[in-house]
């Protein structure tokens, strides 16, 4: 009866679920990026072999994930990653039922600190306007008194992208969703960090603006220095 426990009922995706699933694997593979313009509907409907209004139910599902956003008379833009979306990804990836939230916090930092050098010696003006764009949307919720969990997912994303290393890039959308609900159950970030938070965040993009790798990894590992400390009190064997 064990053994049979480990099997899964077959779900069987419809045309819809497979277009986002496409979608959201070109988001984590790095072919798609905060602030990129989709195909039209006609084009990805003759490119997929779908009607239309396949294509305009998995857009209307992605926007409403915060995923996609449609600007009229302009396009289908890639908005954001969604953390409920992500949520559990590593247990299902590494077959993790419980992860040791130190061992996820460790590996963040052992990845963000070498990424944001890359970043700062690989970037693009391109790769800037996303931070920046993510950035402010940080900004403005710091500023509303609003959760801005989300949106910090949405700027370290753009960091990886900057480093132009897809793997980092996968690896990171594996463990920081599962970190950043961690973050929200554990009240590690309290409502009087978050503008300590902005301005660690402005101090990266600055650095990394200024192509300036030893500075960007100081401000790196002095933003995580806390959540890292933090969690380092919740193991036994340090």
């Amino acid at each position: 009866m064990e053994l049979l426990e480990n099997f899964r009922t077959i779900e069987v995706e419809t045309p819809v679920d497979k277009i986002v699933s496409q979608i959201k694997g070109l988001i984590a593979s790095g072919q798609l990026k905060i602030g990129d313009r989709l195909p039209s509907e006609r084009k990805l409907s003759e490119k997929l072999g779908v009607g239309r209004t396949y294509i305009r139910d998995a857009i209307k599902k992605l926007e409403f994930l915060g995923i996609l956003s449609t600007m009229p008379q302009s396009g289908v833009y890639v908005k954001g990653v969604d953390i409920s979306v992500l949520e559990g990804l590593l247990s299902n990836v590494m077959k993790i039922e419980k992860p040791d939230f130190f061992s996820l916090v460790e590996t963040r930092l052992m990845i963000e600190r070498y990424v944001v050098q890359l970043a700062a010696q690989r970037r693009t003006e391109a790769h800037l306007e996303q931070m920046e764009i993510a950035l402010s949307a940080y900004r403005e919720k710091v500023n509303q008194g609003l959760s801005a969990v989300q949106e910090d997912l949405n700027f370290h994303l753009t960091i990886v992208d900057a480093s132009q290393n897809k793997v980092a890039k996968t690896l990171m959308l594996i463990i920081l969703p599962d970190i950043l609900n961690i973050y929200i159950r554990e009240n590690v970030c309290p409502a009087g960090e978050v503008n300590k938070s902005l301005v660690e965040h402005e101090n990266i993009m600055n650095a990394i603006k200024m192509q300036n790798s030893a500075m960007a990894e100081k401000n790196m590992l002095l933003h995580l220095k806390d959540v890292y400390e933090f969690s380092k009190s919740k193991v036994s064997f340090l």
